[in-house]
């Protein structure tokens, strides 16, 4: 390559603009003077030939302006500049990039010189007594964990049967929900039986022994489909599990059904159909664990295992009255997870309790080599340590504004008789969806192949909203404003340690776009938890208006979950539990049941 300095001086304008030449072409650069280093600008010319128009058109996307000199420079240098440096995916040496290959930058939530999450790890359970074991199989199906744990240690009920009942409701039920994509009643039973056997030779594993659960069908699970909800990945069949499920094998878990997503992770749609809420069959489970959301509400599993990029834990949570506990990132590994966003993607239990959140955590907890961002950390829960004294952070404003309704502020004042100390917060008016750039190109960058080679329009969902169009358009995103969405996100995470400085734990409406939007990007754990029920007369959906598709109206108005959510500090899981626990207690609605399940 030429001298830099060199290749501008001799470079008129004119002879840049003659270097955009057709699609393909290439003029080998001149020889360079022994001792000049590189430069840019001066590499062959590729790409098709550009116009100062091309550039003005582009501006609007992008939102800058360039002065007519400007972008007269730009349209004539860029084939020399800047096309070549598209060559890993469209120039001669294409290289393709495994699904296993993680971006070299990786977030880490934590902030220099600050000290994360609990000084000692101890985890103790709740130590009352299960009760009799009820006669009627809906009655055990319902059950939380934390009771049909002590019921299969004391051996008053098989995992056999357990098995059974959960597989005999996902037949008769599930048809109604669209919950489960892949049932596994073969390996199910044999899971069963094995676990039976080493509890009555003596070998008991811990609460989750022969316990029946499902996971996002986004988790790997060897010799068994895992789709990932969408039409592309139908026949795929990994060939070993995610870090997860063998986590949850050895704790002699037992694998019921691979339960729907939103394809690609999107909301409640996927090539089945769309996933309904079993309290209001009308409409959407949302997503985009809506499978784990309706499957464990309505008692197909005992405890399901979601995931979480933007909200797909909280919502689903929400919607279908389900405990649903998002790790702080790192806390738990994705090894053999599908990948959405390598900087975002969490993974977390979906339960019918909290505590039972908090024992499937548990067991997933940890590092795993094939995650580098997975790491190390101890978790502190005891089910009986007291919460007076806890400070509580909410933000006034929001306590009074859509989303919210008179059960988050119940569940404030709730708080505050079991000893809470309410103490009011408030952010900065900074504008927060500047963060989802890096959502919005992690994703588009994670499915770049089926973007390019046309896949995307097997999806069922093609809306302005769905992930298809989304792709396609962020592949005009800037990667100078991705930079700065990054360093922002830096910013914002300094912005939570303040708060966390003043608080131990918070509580915010659920669906509250901007902390949905800081805590997933800061890593910060929460917990979704239902604590009483509201009317609503119209059905509700993830997604956007449409008019071939209105929702449906309801006189009166039908009854549904409603619940809040909590966030914690960085690590401090067993904080949010312990809360949720006497919040849970004090509301007393977990047990309601929907109707017709």
């Amino acid at each position: 390559m030429r001298n830099r300095r060199q290749f501008l001086i001799d470079a008129p304008l004119g002879l840049l603009a003659a270097t955009a030449l057709p699609a393909g072409a290439q003029t080998p650069p001149p020889a360079a003077p022994a001792g000049a280093p590189p430069t840019f600008g001066a590499m062959p010319a590729v790409g098709p030939a550009l116009t100062q128009a091309t550039f003005a058109e582009a501006e609007k996307l992008m939102q800058v302006t360039l002065s007519p000199a400007e972008r007269a420079m730009a349209a004539a240098s860029w084939p020399t500049s800047m096309a070549g440096v598209m060559e890993r995916r469209s120039g001669p040496r294409k290289l393709a990039l495994e699904d296993n290959a993680a971006p070299a930058s990786q977030w880490n939530p934590v902030l220099p010189g600050q000290q994360a999450g609990p000084a000692r790890a101890r985890f103790l359970r709740s130590a009352a007594a299960p009760g009799p074991l009820p006669a009627d199989d809906a009655d055990i199906a319902y059950a939380p964990v934390s009771k049909l744990s002590r019921w299969i240690e004391s051996r008053q009920l098989s995992s056999e049967r357990l098995t059974g009942i959960y597989l005999e409701r996902i037949r008769r039920l599930d048809p109604k929900l669209r919950s489960v994509i892949t049932a596994t009643p073969e390996l199910a039973l044999r899971q069963a039986r094995q676990a039976d056997r080493e509890i009555a030779a003596g070998r008991y594993r811990g609460p989750l022994h022969g316990i029946p659960y499902g996971v996002k069908d986004l988790l790997d699970t060897a010799g068994i489909p895992t789709t990932w909800g969408a039409e592309p990945f139908r026949e795929r069949v990994p060939l070993s599990d995610a870090a997860v499920v063998a986590r949850l094998n050895a704790a002699g878990a037992v694998l019921v059904a691979k339960l729907s997503l939103g394809a690609l992770a999107l909301n409640d749609i996927w090539f089945g159909g769309q996933t309904m809420n079993p309290w209001l069959p009308e409409e959407g489970a949302s997503g985009s664990s809506a499978g784990p959301g309706a499957a464990t509400a309505a008692a197909l599993v005992a405890f399901s295992i979601g995931s979480e990029t933007g909200g797909s834990i909280v919502s689903p949570s929400m919607r279908c009255g389900v405990a649903g506990l998002r790790p702080t990132y790192g806390r738990v590994p994705r090894t053999g997870a599908m990948t959405l966003c390598w900087s975002l993607d969490k993974l977390g239990p979906m339960t019918r309790s909290v505590e039972d959140a908090m024992l499937v955590l548990r067991a997933i907890s940890g590092p795993d080599a094939g995650d580098i961002a997975s790491v190390p950390a101890k978790l502190d829960f005891d089910a009986a340590a007291p919460v007076r004294g806890l400070k509580l952070g909410y933000f006034p404003q929001w306590m009074e504004e859509a989303p919210a309704t008179a059960i988050d502020r119940q569940a404030l004042a709730m708080a505050q008789k079991l000893g809470m100390q309410a103490v009011p917060l408030s952010l900065p008016d900074w504008p927060w969806q500047s963060l989802n750039t890096i959502l919005f190109a992690e994703a588009a960058a994670a499915f770049e192949e089926i973007t390019l080679d046309g896949r995307l329009a097997t999806l069922r969902e093609q809306t302005p909203d769905a992930w298809p169009n989304l792709f396609r358009e962020a592949r005009f995103l800037s990667a100078v404003d991705f930079v700065q969405a990054d360093r922002m996100r830096r910013k914002v995470a300094g912005e939570m340690a303040r708060l966390f400085g003043q608080v131990d734990l918070m509580l915010v409406p659920s669906l509250r776009d901007e902390m949905l939007t800081i805590s997933n990007h800061t890593g910060h754990p929460s917990l979704t938890l239902r604590t009483g029920f509201v009317d609503v007369s119209e059905a509700r959906s993830d997604w956007a208006p449409h008019p071939a598709r209105p929702l449906p109206k309801f006189d009166p108005p039908r009854r549904v979950p409603h619940g809040v959510t909590l966030i914690g500090r960085l690590f401090d899981e067993g904080t949010l539990g312990r809360a949720g626990m006497a919040l849970e207690r004090a509301a007393a609605v977990a047990a309601h049941r929907p109707p017709g399940f």
